[in-house]
């Protein structure tokens, strides 16, 4: 195989350089783990080396329909795959308070409530939504992405919003989040029942994701009061030797727990008008490591 002049493979390079943090952005809205989307990333610019790039008039286009298309793959399998997850999968947390490569110019579909109900989506809807509402693309663009026609690709936007809906009535400000968050810390550190169940909606639901590591909950908790009494129930225990550090993942407010420096553990929430609509705990080691620079 012949190598590309210098000068050619430095111009591709500046081109895809000049598009990866999109190109990660869709990728890892699509599939909701950082290395996933990685290797998203890593396939198109595959992919755009050995191309005929000089028959490309809109290299942003072509790129982005590269990484859209391998994405709405690998989530096809990426599903099999959570079937042998042991305990609820959540989306690997990325920390936007050092601006990570997410390539957004708005930060649609990034909170955690609303990739949480993305994975309900089929993989073509999800990808309508994330190029329509995450990056503003028209629908005749996103009808040729997905291989429709632009009346289908508003079809599709218009079901993933209905599907969505809760999620986004339930988003709420940051300070509110953060304040919601320190209370329910507070509350859990002490065992508190009756402090829980005051910051919690009727309905509120628990996910740990932990894939079986030790002390990681395998099962969802629903409901005020045993969501209450759960997290009461390990308190003389689960909080010994931990220090807790803030960050903002994916947009929001979130607390990491520290063990000798190391983080062992994420905690968040999603909060709505009448409290804490779920608490998200990450405790998968493989979903840590963008969660590592916390600010105490």
């Amino acid at each position: 195989m012949q190598q590309e002049p210098i000068t050619e493979l430095d111009d591709a390079i500046a081109v895809f350089d000049a598009h990866r943090r999109r190109l990660f952005g869709i990728a890892y809205r699509m599939l909701g783990t950082v290395s996933d989307a990685e290797d998203m990333v890593q396939e198109t610019w595959i992919r755009w080396q050995s191309t005929d790039r000089a028959d490309i008039r809109e290299p942003a286009a072509f790129l982005a329909t590269i990484t859209t298309r391998l994405s709405i793959n690998a989530l096809q399998s990426a599903h099999s795959r959570r079937e042998t997850y042991i305990g609820p999968w959540l989306p690997e947390p990325v920390n936007t308070d050092d601006d990570p490569a997410l390539g957004a110019e708005k930060g649609e579909a990034l909170q955690y409530a609303v990739l949480i109900l993305l994975e309900k989506l089929t993989p073509t809807e999800r990808a309508a939504y994330v190029l329509r509402e995450a990056f503003d693309y028209p629908y005749p663009r996103i009808a040729e992405v997905i291989s429709s026609t632009a009346v289908n690709a508003r079809q599709l936007v218009s079901r993933a919003r209905g599907h969505l809906a809760s999620a986004r009535k339930a988003e709420a400000s940051k300070s509110e989040q953060r304040r919601l968050l320190e209370a329910f810390l507070s509350a859990a550190q002490r065992g508190d029942v009756s402090a829980l169940e005051s910051i919690f909606a009727a309905d509120v639901v628990s996910y740990t994701d932990g894939n079986g590591v030790k002390l990681a909950a395998r099962i969802p908790m629903f409901g005020r009061t045993r969501v209450a009494k759960f997290t009461a129930a390990f308190a003389d225990h689960f909080w010994t030797g931990k220090t807790i550090g803030w960050v903002e993942v994916n947009g929001q407010p979130a607390a990491t727990l520290l063990v000798d420096g190391e983080v062992t553990t994420l905690v968040t929430v999603v909060t709505g008008e009448d409290g804490i609509e779920q608490v998200l705990w990450v405790m998968a080691p493989d979903k840590l490591g963008n969660a590592e620079l916390v600010r105490g």
